[in-house]
């Protein structure tokens, strides 16, 4: 451990600097104009990992952006870790609520400021250090293969394509990921599970031009109003989700389970500064840690029609939308929820409007085993590097890819991320600790280690 901490200690600024160079490049898939950058982001990873002391590294086409893909084979009768990241963002907008450039790091109060830094470049470049670092003090114990994709933030559609075709190729003995969040660095913690998704837009249509509000308005159905009140009733008094059949599914937790689960530190109080809201809103009968990590949700992502220009414009418009994500739970399936969505929003749509539901990307969710060799693994490399037992948590966001893994490669996953659920990932702001991305660096060549003993 202590020439570990020599090593990272020894080239803190380069890694910084590393890092700083790697937020720079606007990496925004959801915006086809950062085309290029999304490419030169690429070929900087690949360029990293070979630095690093990958023996292959090749920079692999898809029908989207490409995926970055290294490896260090020392010998084939040794167990293999996959560590996957991903190099793209999402947009930085609203740009005007950025207290310094989103595509330029600044370090306030011991944090690192920029869109990418804790999601997910902070947190992958963390594994392609500790790699370096491992190469250069002769201890990497097993194979490392990497595997950094450039959609994750739009729904990762061609990394199934790519895995489904490069099994032999990606064949490992688990996937390593740091794009989750820990409770923090005095109660460090590994996610055992992670909500699945499904995305949809909405678009609603009245009559077909943008009418007068002053001579139409009473006589015409709203688009805006209407859609507003469909999104409405997407929630009762309980905050509990009225869509048919939604909870069927759904795997409710024991007793015990939500005793464990609730055992994690959590201020109320914190919480709300932390946000800025007066009160807490959800389902009723659950805690807050079970509502963000072990229920279901409904969330609208976006809403717009009509005039929002400056100024007035007294105007009904033919057009509303919205973007809606649902968060699921084990054993939810992402393709019959949207089909449920969409059956129920068009059921309750009146006649005076048209609506059409749209698609966009969904995922499954994932229940990580907790008896595995790799979890004592990430286990012992956490006490050993925070001297605390890592508490047990599940996580709210989703990586769709996770339960990829399982259905193509037949692996399991561990979620050793060292971000904090305060980092602002998705908002303005998004920053990651220096401490934080430092003992990344540190506790990663400790789980190789465990885990090339325990696979023994």
């Amino acid at each position: 451990m202590q020439e570990i901490r020599r090593y990272v200690s020894d080239n803190k600024q380069r890694f910084l600097e590393e890092l700083f160079e790697l937020l720079r490049f606007p990496s925004v898939s959801a915006d086809p104009k950062y085309k290029a950058d999304m490419l030169k982001t690429a070929q900087y990873v690949a360029d990293k990992l070979k630095t690093a002391g990958a023996d292959t590294v090749e920079i692999c086409p898809t029908a989207g952006y490409p995926i970055v893909f290294g490896e260090k084979i020392i010998d084939r009768s040794l167990p293999t870790v996959l560590v996957y990241g991903h190099y793209d963002v999402q947009p930085p907008d609203p740009i005007e609520l950025w207290h310094t450039p989103p595509f330029e790091p600044t370090i306030r109060d011991e944090k690192i400021y920029a869109r990418g830094s804790c999601d997910d470049k902070g947190q992958f470049y963390m594994h392609v250090k500790a790699f370096e670092l491992m190469m250069k003090i002769n201890s990497l114990p097993c194979n490392v293969k990497f595997m950094i994709e450039g959609e994750e933030e739009v729904g990762s559609s061609n990394l199934g394509i790519f895995v489904s075709q490069n099994k032999e190729r990606l064949k490992a003995d688990v996937v390593l990921i740091s794009d989750t969040s820990m409770i923090g660095l005095e109660n460090p913690s590994l996610e055992t599970g992670l909500r699945g998704l499904s995305y949809v837009e909405v678009e609603v249509t009245g009559p077909d031009r943008d009418l007068h509000s002053g001579v139409y308005g009473g006589a015409v159905g709203n688009p805006a109003t209407i859609l507003a009140k469909l999104i409405a009733s997407m929630h009762d008094e309980n905050n509990h989700i009225t869509i048919p059949g939604f909870y069927d599914d759904v795997l409710e937790l024991s007793e015990q389970e939500r005793d464990m689960l609730n055992r994690a530190p959590y201020n109320e109080s914190e919480y709300k500064v932390d946000l800025k809201v007066d009160e807490l809103w959800g389902e009723k009968g659950y805690t807050t840690l079970e509502r963000t990590g072990t229920r279901p949700t409904l969330e609208v992502n976006g809403i717009w029609g009509g005039y929002i220009g400056e100024g007035a414009k007294t105007v009904l418009p033919s057009k509303a939308y919205a973007k809606i994500s649902m968060r699921l739970v084990p054993n939810q399936q992402s393709d019959k929820i949207t089909k449920l969505f969409k059956d129920h929003f068009e059921s309750i749509a009146p006649k005076s409007v048209k609506v059409k539901v749209t698609p966009h990307h969904g995922g499954e969710p994932v229940v990580t085993p907790t008896d595995s060799i790799a979890f004592k693994a990430a286990q012992k490399a956490i006490f050993e590097s925070f001297g605390k037992e890592p508490i047990p948590t599940r996580g709210g966001g989703s990586i769709p890819i996770v339960a990829l893994f399982e259905k193509e490669l037949g692996i399991k996953t561990v979620l050793m991320g060292f971000g904090l659920d305060s980092d602002n990932l998705h908002s303005p702001n998004e920053k990651f600790d220096l401490a934080n991305f430092y003992k990344g660096i540190e506790t990663i060549p400790l789980f190789f280690r465990y885990f090339a003993e325990l696979s023994k």
